[in-house]
């Protein structure tokens, strides 16, 4: 497993993470069992990054984390949770220096830790970046030594740019994906000038970047590919990476030609982000060993070729680029 720096940190991490998202809920039924086992497998491969938050399963994601770390021993890899998504209104008023301190405290337990590696505020709204007391009750949370970094997670290319006008803001998580191609434009070089440590979420575009699902594909009633497809729940960004379900499928059949050898459509669809330096690290989900082992083997693989990239350039321009590109 490569490993690159996590930004102003200086610290090292694996290029693929594990995001811990689908061992908490919103995938459908959730099975500890596999779940813990899944991240067992992760670390055995080599991962040190894993990116969670307090509202998947209500902490629940973060608890298994925990179990998982004290099972283990040793030297603790880099945990990233996320805060706000708590509030009962997504308003820059709930942002308050009390609110962020409670959510913390609650992580604390949750992850069984006195001191958080990192804090990223959760999505919220647009309008909170434009309001530094936000980030300076961070700052003080830093001081206090409750949490060692924070970032934040962001829907919007606004919304990371702004962010890293704070000194203090190390890290972007955003989604990024082959068919979420617009932080390649004006991000990257931002957050290379900056050292920003950029996070890719939704790697696989919830699983349509797997090739595994059909036009008739159903998903249970707990997971957001059913309950959230046309944003009922929350951003529809997060869900197919926004782009309309039938269009993406037949965007994967385009794709799927690309792909050689034994490499998975999975395991390209990582590949080609980490083509791009810019990134820090991709956080595919996993919710069985075998899927995380699959993650991890995609680091291994050669780099993609620049035809095979430009290919997927002009896939993305003609089919995906008019349903997603100036929405985020």
């Amino acid at each position: 497993m490569r490993v690159r720096q996590f930004g102003r940190t200086g610290r090292p991490v694996s290029e693929i993470g594990f995001g811990a998202w689908a061992i908490g809920a919103s995938w459908g039924a959730v099975n500890d069992a596999e779940g813990l086992a899944a991240l067992h497998q992760a670390l055995d491969d080599g991962v040190t990054f894993i990116d969670t938050a307090d509202v998947y399963g209500d902490g629940h994601s973060e608890r298994l984390i925990a179990r998982v770390v004290k099972e283990r021993g040793g030297e603790r890899p880099f945990i990233a949770t996320k805060a706000g998504r708590r509030l009962p209104r997504q308003e820059v008023a709930g942002y308050t220096p009390e609110n962020l301190r409670a959510f913390v405290e609650r992580s604390l337990v949750n992850l069984d830790t006195g001191t958080l590696d990192l804090v990223q505020l959760h999505c919220p709204p647009t309008n909170l970046y434009y309001h530094p007391e936000v980030f300076a009750a961070l700052d003080d949370l830093v001081r206090d030594g409750k949490i060692r970094h924070y970032g934040v997670s962001v829907e919007r290319i606004e919304e990371a740019l702004k962010a890293m006008e704070y000194p203090d803001v190390v890290s972007v998580q955003l989604i990024f994906n082959i068919f979420r191609q617009r932080p390649i434009e004006r991000l990257f070089a931002r957050a290379q000038e900056s050292n920003t440590a950029l996070i890719a979420r939704v790697p696989l575009a919830s699983g349509l970047l797997s090739g595994k699902f059909r036009a008739d594909t159903r998903f249970e009633d707990s997971d957001h590919r059913q309950f959230n497809r046309h944003g009922e729940a929350f951003d529809v960004g997060e869900t197919f990476s926004g782009v309309p379900y039938e269009v993406g499928l037949a965007a994967v059949e385009k794709i799927r030609p690309l792909v050689g050898g034994d490499m998975t459509l999975a395991q390209f669809a990582l590949r080609w982000i980490l083509m791009f330096d810019a990134i820090t690290v991709a956080i595919p989900g996993a919710r069985n060993p075998a899927q995380a082992r699959s993650n991890v083997a995609a680091a291994a693989l050669a780099p993609l070729s620049p035809a095979t990239m430009a290919e997927l350039k002009a896939l993305y321009d003609q089919d995906i680029k008019p349903h997603v590109h100036q929405r985020w």
